[in-house]
This record gives structure tokens, C-alpha cells and sequence, in this order.
């Protein structure tokens, strides 16, 4: 097997010293999940200090480490890439993986449908070619030089999330990643704590356009409202603009769409192309990122037929509208996980897909809502104003967690209210007791409020001798 990284190359990359001459097949900063032959990163975080771990690293196989400091004992001497900074260090190791591949790079960014679009993308380009591509969400400023530092030299296609929450950090992302196409899913009240307005986000976002190399391509929502906004900041940027969406003047258009349980059947018109294909999980929101996909596929030579066609395997990631069947009193329950993150645009999205589905006879549309964060002095409003996609999608019982839900709580009907708990764990017990089969359950909410939970919990119970 090719190295992905020589102790020479690394210590060109990095300004580092190295010892011994070995080579590594990954890069990694977590020695629990570090697989044999990694180069370990210690990276001194918030709340662990890498270096603390450097020896259980090796004690797994890693192939060497980088280090600012001495790790102390069960390190070998031999093994180390000693660099004045890690973090530095790691930024510095992705942009020399930049420098040498010859792939095609996607970058992507939006208020919502990062994750997603990016794994769309993985399974489209991966029809034309090998692809590298981050894993999970590894969007900040040390997931993104660790995804652009793993990939493969043979990648023909890298795909890489960037996501931000304060203005000038999408900035330093894209630059270090190069994109030759840049996507930005859509603009929607997210991280409002840190922004004056949405106008102010889509600037932000708008910051990708800074990266993108000379020639390359944007590939913006053209049904949003901050399209022409972005479209102006791609063009002075030097980019080329390509619209996706239902609008008529989209360079990626959707043109008809048939939705079910399971999926969606789609037609659409792709840079002057006609084509139909399948979209393998439910929601508007997936269809019309679908069409970013594919119009970023033929941005960067990708093979559209192909491309189109591969969505049809495309599943959500883990707590992103991932759908499970579970066995539950006599019947079957189906719970929607959204657990991940919740925006008031995301919460909307995932409520539309409630409405979508269709009970078993006797069951109901129950949804399980936590706290939208970083909303700012906007937060009750946005929360309140919730209350109308409930009823559109028709929900019959709102269970809901935190104290910003509060909100929404009070301007549901009477009928609809589920009830009001402070924390996950709280509202467990009722919503257990509640449920039946036939139900089809929708849990979402913001991350730091543990809303998932509630899906362990409801899984857990439904497994043979579960509680």
C-alpha cells in the first residue's frame, strides 16, 4: 500500500523535525478510534491535551505522532514529528495534500444540508471516480484540515464541508481547501446570536467564494431570497454562477417531483439536460439539494447519468432524517431521526416529512421538539412561530424539551400539547407511555441538548428485553 504520508514528506509539509523514517496510512487525533499505521495529531483542546495520549496511541498502532511538547514515557523517540504547534501543523499538513493532488475539490457550505449534500455528493462523483471526502461533520478549523490531510493521493474528486458560526471562519476554510466548485445550499436564520440579520449569514457564507480557484463555479439556490446577494459576491469573486432549484431561470431545474415514504421520483433539467431519476430519501429539501449535486457533478467533469443515478442508494446520515423501524407493542413504530441539530428552517424541513408520511391505521403524527440554539434575542419568535408548520403537517401530539420551547408550547391548540419537560431524560417516561403502534415519530433539536436521546431511548426499548 501506497503511504499517505513519509516522515520526509510531513516534515516538509509541517516545518516539523522528524525522527526515524516511517510512513503513514492516515491521519488521526482521537488515539480511541486511531487505526493501526495513523500518524496521531495531539492536539491540545478545550478539553483534552492530546499529548496526554500519545502513548495509548501507539499502544494501538499508530505510526508515529506529532508533537509540540514531550509526550513523556511509551512514545518512541523514533516515532515523532516534533512542530512548534499542532494545530498549525495539521493546517499546514492539509494544504500540502491540497498542493499535490490533482483531484477535482467541491466545497460546500449553507445554513442547513451540509452534512447531507456533502454525502450526495460522495455517492454521485464516486460513479466517475475515486473520491475523499470528510467524514461526519469534520467542517471547522480542525476538521477540515484533518479531512483535507487524509485524503488519498489518487482521489480524483474531494468533496469538504465548511461550516462557521462567526463571520471570517468560512474565510480561512476555503482558502485552505481550494475548491474548484463551491455550493451553497441555502440561507435561513441560523446562529442569529452571532449575527445581526440572515443578510449578515449570507455574507459570511459568501466568504467561500474567496478560495474558489480561478475559472471555478458557484453553485447557488436560486429560490432563496439571498440569491442575488451571493450570485454579486461569487461574480466579484470571479466564479461562475449556476442557480438550482424550482425556479424557472435555474441552470438546474426542477421540473416535477413524486414523493412517497421511501423516496422521490424526480425530473429535471441539468445544465441543458433533460434526465429522471430516483432520490432515495424522503423530503422537498433533499430533492432540491439533489439538484446541487448534480449540478456540481458537471461542474467538476463529473459523469451526469451516472451520477443521477447513484442517488437513488443515497441514505440519510445518522441523525439527519435517518428512518428506523422499530417493533413496539404488538405493531410497528416508525421514528424520523433529526436528533443532530435543529434551525428553524431544518425543523420546518423535518416537519414537512411528518406531514409527508402516511400512520398505519390507528397511529398518529407525534413529534418530539428540543431548543433551537444561537437565536438570540429572536429565539421566542422563531420558536412561536413553529406552531404553523405543526399544523400544516398535521401533527396530532407535540412533546417538546428546553426552556426556549416554552414558546411554541404555549401557541399550540390545547389538544396538541404532548407537554413540556427541561431535559431530555424528563420527557422520556410520557412519551414512552404514549406512543403506539402505528405512530410515526419525529425527534429533532439542537445538539447540545442531548434530543437523541430520546432515539436511543425509544430503540433501546423496542429491542428484545429492552426496558
Amino acid at each position: 500500500m501506497t503511504p499517505l504520508w513519509t516522515a520526509a514528506e510531513a516534515a516538509a509539509a509541517t516545518g516539523g523535525t522528524e525522527a526515524g523514517d516511517w510512513s503513514a496510512t492516515g491521519v488521526s487525533i482521537d488515539s480511541r478510534t486511531l487505526a493501526a499505521g495513523d500518524l496521531f495529531v495531539a492536539l491540545d483542546g478545550p478539553n483534552h491535551d492530546g499529548h496526554d495520549f500519545v502513548a495509548a496511541a501507539f499502544a494501538r498502532g499508530a505510526a508515529a505522532a506529532m508533537v509540540a511538547r514531550d509526550p513523556g514515557a511509551g512514545a518512541p523517540p523514533a516515532g515523532l514529528l516534533r512542530v512548534p504547534d499542532t494545530l498549525a501543523g495539521l493546517a499546514a499538513l492539509g494544504a500540502a495534500a491540497r498542493r499535490r493532488s490533482s483531484a477535482r475539490i467541491v466545497a460546500v457550505t449553507g445554513s442547513v444540508g451540509k452534512t447531507g449534500t456533502k454525502e450526495a455528493l460522495r455517492l454521485a462523483l464516486g460513479a466517475s471516480g475515486a473520491v475523499a471526502a470528510s467524514a461526519d461533520s469534520l467542517n471547522n478549523h480542525w476538521g477540515v484540515p484533518l479531512s483535507l490531510a487524509r485524503m488519498a493521493r489518487d482521489a480524483e474528486y474531494g468533496v469538504f464541508e465548511l461550516g462557521m458560526n462567526h463571520a471570517g471562519e468560512i474565510a480561512a476554510l476555503t482558502r485552505l481547501v481550494r475548491p474548484h466548485v463551491a455550493i451553497i445550499t441555502t440561507i435561513a436564520p441560523t446562529h442569529l446570536g452571532f449575527f445581526a440579520s440572515v443578510a449578515a449569514i449570507a455574507d459570511a457564507k459568501a466568504e467561500i467564494f474567496l478560495g474558489v480557484e480561478p475559472g471555478g463555479g458557484a453553485v447557488l439556490n436560486r429560490d432563496n431570497r439571498f440569491f442575488a446577494r451571493l450570485a454579486g459576491a461569487a461574480k466579484a469573486a470571479g466564479a461562475t454562477v449556476i442557480g438550482f432549484g424550482a425556479h424557472r431561470q435555474a441552470d438546474a431545474r426542477l421540473l416535477a417531483c413524486t414523493p412517497d415514504t421511501e423516496g422521490s421520483a424526480v425530473e429535471a433539467e441539468i445544465a441543458g439536460t433533460r434526465i429522471a431519476y430516483r432520490l432515495g430519501i424522503a423530503g422537498r429539501h433533499w430533492v432540491l439539494n439533489s439538484l446541487a449535486v448534480l449540478a456540481a457533478t458537471v461542474a467538476a467533469g463529473g459523469r451526469l447519468e451516472p451520477a443521477a443515478a447513484a442517488l437513488s442508494r443515497l441514505e440519510a446520515p445518522p441523525g439527519r432524517g435517518r428512518r428506523h423501524q422499530l417493533s413496539w407493542r404488538d405493531g410497528t413504530l416508525t421514528v424520523i431521526d433529526e436528533s443532530y441539530n435543529a434551525s428553524p428552517a431544518a425543523v420546518r424541513a423535518a416537519l414537512n416529512v411528518l406531514g409527508a408520511a402516511e400512520p398505519a391505521p390507528g397511529g398518529r403524527r407525534v413529534a418530539v421538539l428540543g431548543d433551537m440554539l444561537e437565536l438570540g434575542s429572536r429565539a421566542a419568535r422563531l420558536h412561536r412561530a413553529l406552531a404553523e408548520p405543526m399544523a400544516a403537517a398535521k401533527v396530532d401530539r407535540a412533546f417538546l424539551v428546553g426552556s426556549a420551547m416554552a414558546a411554541l408550547h404555549d401557541a399550540l391548540p390545547a389538544a396538541m400539547r404532548g407537554g413540556l419537560w427541561p431535559c431530555a431524560d424528563a420527557a422520556i417516561p410520557s412519551i414512552l407511555d404514549f406512543l403506539r403502534p402505528g405512530d410515526v415519530v419525529t425527534v429533532k433539536g439542537s445538539h447540545a441538548g442531548r434530543i437523541s436521546r430520546i432515539v436511543e431511548r425509544l430503540r433501546a426499548h423496542a429491542a428484545p428485553g429492552g426496558a
